[in-house]
Formats: structure tokens, C-alpha cells, sequence
């Protein structure tokens, strides 16, 4: 694993084989950085289920501006860490919580992101409930992306307020990329 593009490339990441988690392919991280070139610079980021931080990371090389890791397994929270001091990365904070608890965080502190991305491990199938939670506590900009990666997962036909732009299938892996819109008066 290792950072594919951006003021980082090339630099190896570890982590791929942490229990429990799935990290990304660079083929797949490759077309999917591709798709969201253009929203990366000066955002402000979100890796809801981050594990060693592989797409955060990723974002923070291309000229993300701020990221959150979030992941509640404590080998990852560790195997991150290491991976932001490899690269000796400042902009970026790491929270140790539950997803849920996390939104509710982020609630609270009133932050809103550009770009979530939403991975999570592939058995807690949360995908849906997670966009739900985004929306109702409005953690997205307007005109933000929401960056899902899935298997199994069951998404509503429409969410209010994100419109689907791009899906693509990878072998067994499906990416979705849903964008905020806000109509207007």
C-alpha cells in the first residue's frame, strides 16, 4: 500500500493487513482520486471508517487542507498514527470513537467537510444509515461529496439534497460518489 499521487507519492504505508479491515487497492484508489481530483484542494476532509488512514492520507497529499480520521479499532487508531508521523503530517486530527458517536461530534462542533469518505468494513453494512446520520446533522457542505466504497451495501433510490454523479464497479467493489445540492428559491 502506498500513497499513489500528490507531494507523497510513492510513500509506503502500512497497514494492509490489519484484521478487519479491507484497505483499499491502488488501482481502485487511482480512478477513484481520478473522479474527485478537482474537489480535493483546500478541503476540508472526513475518513469516517479510516483505518490506516490509506484515503485520508491520500486527500492530504493532493492538497486537502484539513482530515479527520476517524476509526474505533485501537490497532488502527495506532497503525494511523504511524502513518501521519511517516509523512509527517500536521493537518490532521484522529478521533478514537464509533462512527455514530463521531457525527454526533462533529454535530456538536458545528464542522462541516467538503469530502466524506465512507468505507467502512464490509460486515457492518451502515453505508445508508451513515449518509442518514450526514444529512439529518448537515455535515456537508453545499456542493460536498460523499465518497462511498462498498460490497453488499443498500442505499435509499434518493437522498434529499445528494444527487448520484458517478458509480463504478471494481471487481467485487463498488464506488458511489453522491454530491450536495442545494435547491434553490
Amino acid at each position: 500500500m502506498r500513497i499513489i499521487s500528490g507531494k507523497y507519492k510513492g510513500k509506503k504505508l502500512i497497514g494492509f493487513d490489519i484484521e478487519g479491515t479491507r484497505p483499499t487497492q491502488d488501482r481502485v484508489k487511482e480512478s477513484l482520486f481520478a473522479m474527485i481530483q478537482n474537489e480535493i484542494g483546500e478541503s476540508t476532509v472526513l475518513d469516517l471508517f479510516a483505518g490506516s488512514g490509506n484515503l485520508g492520507i491520500e486527500a492530504l497529499s493532493n492538497g486537502a487542507k484539513f482530515t479527520y480520521f476517524v476509526d474505533n479499532n485501537p490497532k488502527c487508531i495506532q497503525v494511523l498514527k504511524q502513518n501521519l508521523a511517516s509523512i509527517q503530517e500536521k493537518n490532521s486530527k484522529v478521533l478514537e470513537m464509533d462512527y455514530q458517536k463521531a457525527l454526533t461530534y462533529f454535530s456538536n462542533q458545528q464542522i462541516q467537510f467538503d469530502i466524506i469518505f465512507l468505507d467502512p468494513p464490509y460486515r457492518l453494512k451502515c453505508l445508508n444509515e451513515s449518509i442518514q446520520t450526514i444529512l439529518k446533522y448537515d455535515l456537508l457542505n453545499p456542493e460536498g461529496i460523499l465518497v462511498c466504497e462498498y460490497e453488499f451495501d443498500q442505499f435509499e433510490e434518493k437522498y434529499f439534497h445528494l444527487e448520484l454523479e458517478k458509480e463504478k464497479k471494481y471487481g467485487y467493489k463498488n464506488v458511489r460518489i453522491y454530491r450536495k445540492k442545494i435547491e434553490k428559491i
